[in-house]
C-alpha cells in the first residue's frame, strides 16, 4: 500500500464517514451496532465522530457488525491502516515549538512500561549529557532552550524502576563525533554507567558484526502498541499490529546480535579511550 504524507491527516476522518455511512446503509442504530461489536454505544459514537481512533481490531468488528460488502471492507481497512499511521513533520514542530515535542514524549514515555530504541545514527537524548544534547538541536533555527530542558528532565524516567527500557546503539551512534573528543569520552562514559541500572539494558553493535536485516533508521517501540521511527524530514508513528510486530521482529534480531553487559561497557571502554587518545594526539 502506497500513500501520499497528506493523506495522514484527512484519513481519520475519512474512515469515520464512512464507517457511519456503512452503518446507516445497514439499517441498524448505533445502539445495536454496540451490541453486535460487544462494546459501548459512546465507542461507536466516538468512533464515528473521529473522536477516537480505532484500532485494525476495533474497524474489523465494526465491519463484521453491520455485514459490510467484500468490496467495502477492502477499501475501509485500507483507510484504517492509513489512519493509524501519523507523520510528524520536522518543519512544523519547528514552528510550533520543539518544546511542545519534548512534553508529548514525556507523556508517551509515562504511559509506557517497556520501551525499546534501535539508534542507528545519533544517541537519543534519554542517555545524552547536556552538551550533547545542546549540540544535537543546534542546527534547529528555532529557540532550542525549552526542548534542551525537556530533554533533561526526561532522563529522569530511568530511575523509575517500574519502566524498562532497552536500548541498542551501534558503534555509529555512539562514536559519531557531534561534540569534541573530550566531551564525547565523557559522553560515553555516561553510557557505561548507564548499563548498571537495574532496569536498564543497553547493548552495542560493533562496526563489522552481521545483522540480520539492513538496519534503515532509528525507531523506538512503546510497549507493544506504537512505533516511532525517525526519518530525515520528520518521523511518523505506526500503530497498526502488523507494522509494529515488523519493527518488534527487527529489533529481535538486532537484539541476539549486540554486546550486553560487561561486553558492552568493555567496548565502550575503548571507543571512550579512542576519543582520549585523540586529544593526546593533538596537544
Amino acid at each position: 500500500m502506497t500513500f501520499e504524507a497528506e493523506q495522514l491527516g484527512r484519513a481519520s476522518e475519512e474512515l469515520a464517514a464512512t464507517l457511519k455511512g456503512l452503518r446507516k446503509a445497514a439499517g441498524l442504530s448505533g445502539e445495536r451496532l454496540a451490541r453486535r461489536m460487544n462494546v459501548s454505544q459512546s465507542k461507536v459514537s466516538r468512533i464515528e465522530n473521529a473522536r477516537v481512533r480505532p484500532s485494525i481490531v476495533d474497524v474489523e468488528r465494526y465491519l463484521r457488525g453491520v455485514g459490510a460488502p467484500p468490496e467495502a471492507v477492502e477499501r475501509v481497512m485500507s483507510l484504517a491502516r492509513i489512519a493509524n499511521t501519523e507523520w510528524r513533520n520536522l518543519r512544523n514542530l519547528r514552528r510550533t515549538g520543539l518544546g511542545s515535542r519534548q512534553a508529548e514524549l514525556k507523556a508517551l514515555e509515562a504511559s509506557s512500561g517497556h520501551m525499546r530504541y534501535f539508534l542507528l545514527s545519533l544517541i537519543t537524548g534519554l542517555l545524552a549529557t547536556p552538551e550533547y544534547v545542546r549540540a544535537s538541536l543546534a542546527h534547529s533555527p528555532a529557540d532550542t532552550s525549552k526542548a534542551v530542558a525537556g530533554k533533561l528532565e526526561r532522563q529522569q524516567i530511568l530511575y523509575d524502576t517500574s519502566k524498562r527500557f532497552t536500548f541498542i546503539l551501534t558503534e555509529q551512534a555512539v562514536r559519531f563525533p557531534l561534540i569534541g573528543a573530550h566531551a564525547m569520552a565523557v559522553q560515553v562514559d555516561r553510557l557505561i554507567s548507564l548499563t548498571h541500572l537495574p532496569n536498564v539494558r543497553l547493548g552495542v553493535i560493533p562496526v563489522g558484526m552481521r545483522t540480520p536485516g539492513l538496519p534503515l533508521n532509528t525507531f523506538t517501540i512503546y510497549d507493544g502498541r506504537m512505533v516511532t521511527a525517525e526519518l530525515t524530514t520528520g518521523s511518523m508513528a505506526f500503530r497498526d499490529a502488523q507494522d509494529i510486530r515488523a519493527y518488534i521482529d527487527e529489533f529481535a534480531g538486532y537484539e541476539e546480535r549486540a554486546l550486553f553487559g560487561e561486553a558492552a561497557r568493555e567496548m565502550l571502554r575503548v571507543w571512550a579511550a579512542a576519543f582520549r587518545d585523540d586529544i593526546q594526539s593533538t596537544t
